[in-house]
């Protein structure tokens, strides 16, 4: 197995892509977005971290979470969020086909790992922030990222950071590094 390598800094700001399963389209689907809703404050209640910013697209998620000081666990907290979205919905999905989840207990929502980076400074965050509010148009779910309901970018309108038409008339804002996404 291999071991990976990643950035542990307590109190850091990291951006994080998390996938469904075989890219499943069904986190937009009202009774996983609700439980993803509430496992994600039942998680925060146990586990504080702060949501900067966040989308939610039917196989993907993006976010940017600042953790507090003199805590790094930021794999935990996704450990947990897994746990209860998988269990909250257990009815709604098929049983896993494959050996290796079955014996691990895998309920065959998730992709077993995410994809983190750690936020270096203030332009870092502004491109990430920026990446997240831009993917619905990107994955051509809607024309102007204030058309998606499952984001921050709204939050990021009424705090004075974007205009409504923030991006209407790009064609990108940021460059397509991947952000954790198949290219």
């Amino acid at each position: 197995m291999a071991t990976y390598r990643r950035s542990i800094t307590p109190g850091a700001t990291y951006f994080f892509t998390v996938n469904t399963h075989l890219r499943q389209p069904v986190l937009t689907n009202e009774p996983f977005y609700q439980a993803l809703r509430r496992a994600i404050r039942r998680v925060m209640d146990s586990h504080p971290f702060a949501i900067e910013a966040f989308v939610i697209l039917p196989d993907h998620l993006h976010c940017l979470w600042t953790l507090p000081p003199q805590d790094a666990d930021y794999a935990r907290r996704w450990s947990l969020i897994k746990r209860y979205v998988s269990q909250d919905t257990q009815p709604l999905l098929a049983v896993p086909s494959a050996a290796s989840r079955q014996k691990r207990r895998e309920l065959g929502l998730w992709q077993r790992r995410f994809w983190e980076h750690q936020i270096r400074d203030e332009r870092d965050f502004e491109k990430h922030a920026d990446y997240i509010h831009w993917n619905p148009v990107k994955h051509g779910y809607v024309r102007r990222s204030q058309d998606w309901p499952y984001s921050s970018f709204r939050r990021f309108v009424a705090r004075g950071i974007y205009p409504m038409d923030w991006a209407a008339t790009l064609s990108l804002r940021v460059d397509e590094t991947g952000y954790g996404e198949p290219v």
